[in-house]
């Protein structure tokens, strides 16, 4: 990521920090060590001092040796840090200009290990990183980070003080005639409601020996106004808007009260509006966009069984004719480039995603993302755009409904296939931002041989986490890395 024999190239960003520690170990490596873990990833420079043009030199740290032995005995004690995720190979002493000085390279963590927090509490010394530097979580984005430590997914909860009244049962018996039609002559079919529920995972046993609803199948078939109790920030919003000036045509809101605000009916009443909106868009051809239709509809499955429903803003969905975005609360569980390749699944819902396959509703854990990919190359579509982003977490899938050019059609069937192209492409504008402050879109397709347009994309998914940002000066639109 950096060439560290010219360190004075770079500046500090959301990936680099730099610190002078003349005078010791600062404690402040701490907050920064727990933030890049928590965010993207970093590097902390010890021995550097950042110039008022704001390049970095460094200082000559008298000791390295030493410092790098104290920051490894702290790092290994539990009071200090939750945990370490650091090899050997991550922390480095180096030496330019005849000055010596550390790299620590520290990794993203992984869902088992974040939060990773100072201090011995995780509520007040767990830190992210954003444009203006490390920045303390709040309660909220802990509770999150801790609820997808738990090898139990969150929806399996069996909600004691709650009972069947909360059900819609017309909701249920959609969903059995749905599950009657794909899995015909199914034992379950002879069951009655309350045994097909526990069978389905949307009821379970409670310490009082009851049965009570589940947080799965309160969410799949509960009313909303019951459904806030547990989740109080949920809501469920489908959006059509003209794609010439965004004015919104239509929509579809969990909290309107002329239906049950449920996952399983909002799913259904979406699932129509996209397909009406296919036939319009292809005429009297309905048969081309079938495929297209079903990718839309895994995309919409995914963001609904993938969610953090005790995160805020709730799930939106809006069709603008010619592209589609679904947003969800919650963030990647596992790394978005296996995500994208596929086999590799960890879900935040599981006991949902069982209720969406016993209906058909979904493809096989781990499929629905490389299907979505695969159909978009297969129309010659741009690629689809994937975005995390934090406070709150989201994750946002955008599908854009438009032909590629020549170019971008066979650099997407050349990176198809290798998972690390897309971060090697966000790693180079680093690089080159880091050396260049600033350039433009036109530079760095240049630079890395590929179109203007997938150039752009790639920054909008970067301006989207908070890499960087765009500046008009002048009129000409120009990129930096944030500081």
């Amino acid at each position: 990521m950096i060439d560290f024999d010219n360190i004075e190239k770079y500046r500090e960003n959301n990936r680099i920090e730099a610190k002078k520690a003349l005078g010791g170990l600062p404690d402040s490596v701490w907050e920064t060590y727990s933030a890049f873990a928590n965010s993207f990833g970093g590097v902390i420079l010890l021995g550097v001092a950042e110039y008022d043009d704001k390049s970095l030199h460094p200082v000559n740290l008298p000791d390295p040796e030493d410092m790098v032995e104290e920051f490894r005995s702290i790092l290994n004690d539990p009071g200090k840090v939750s945990v370490n995720i650091l090899s050997d190979r991550n922390i480095s002493i180096h030496e330019s200009g005849g000055k010596r000085f550390i790299s620590i390279e520290v990794p993203r963590a992984g869902r088992s290990d974040r939060p990773v927090y100072i201090d011995g509490n995780p509520m007040t010394g767990t830190y992210r990183r954003n444009g203006e530097g490390d920045y303390r979580c709040t309660r909220a984005e802990v509770i999150a980070m801790t609820r997808d430590i738990s090898v139990k997914t969150q929806d399996m909860l069996v909600l004691e003080e709650m009972g069947f009244d909360v059900f819609d049962y017309s909701s249920i018996q959609r969903y059995r005639t749905m599950m009657k039609k794909s899995r015909p002559g199914h034992l379950w079919e002879e069951l009655d409601d309350a045994d097909f529920l526990y069978k389905l995972g949307a009821v379970g046993k409670g310490r009082d020996g009851k049965m009570h609803p589940t947080a799965a199948g309160l969410l799949m078939f509960g009313y909303e106004y019951e459904i806030i109790k547990e989740y109080p920030y949920y809501f469920l919003d489908y959006q059509e808007q003209s794609c010439s000036d965004g004015i919104r045509t239509f929509r579809i809101a969990s909290s309107s009260g002329d239906w049950s605000g449920n996952i399983y009916d909002f799913y259904l009443r979406v699932y129509d509006r996209i397909y009406q909106s296919m036939n319009i868009r292809s005429g009297s051809e309905v048969k081309p966009c079938v495929a297209v239709h079903k990718a839309l509809c895994e995309a919409l499955a995914n963001c609904l069984v993938n969610a953090d429903y005790y995160g805020r803003q709730g799930i939106v969905v809006i069709n603008s004719g010619d592209s589609f975005c679904f947003s969800n609360p919650g963030g990647f569980r596992i790394d978005v480039e296996a995500a994208k390749n596929g086999g590799i699944s960890d879900p935040r819902n599981s006991a949902l995603i069982r209720m969406f396959n016993m209906a058909d509703i979904s493809e096989r854990t781990g499929s629905g993302i490389p299907n979505i990919f695969n159909e978009w190359k297969k129309q010659g579509w741009s690629a689809p755009e994937i975005n995390e982003s934090f406070e709150p977490e989201r994750i946002t899938l955008i599908l854009k409904m438009k032909k590629c050019t020549e170019r971008e059609a066979e650099q997407d069937t050349a990176d198809f296939s290798e998972k690390s192209k897309t971060a090697l492409y966000r790693e180079t504008i680093i690089s080159y931002l880091t050396e260049n402050i600033y350039a433009q879109d036109s530079e760095l397709s240049s630079l890395m041989g590929i179109s203007v347009s997938h150039i752009r994309a790639i920054l909008s998914e970067m301006l989207s986490n908070g890499i960087i940002t765009a500046e008009d000066p002048g009129g000409e639109r120009v990129y930096k890395l944030k500081i």
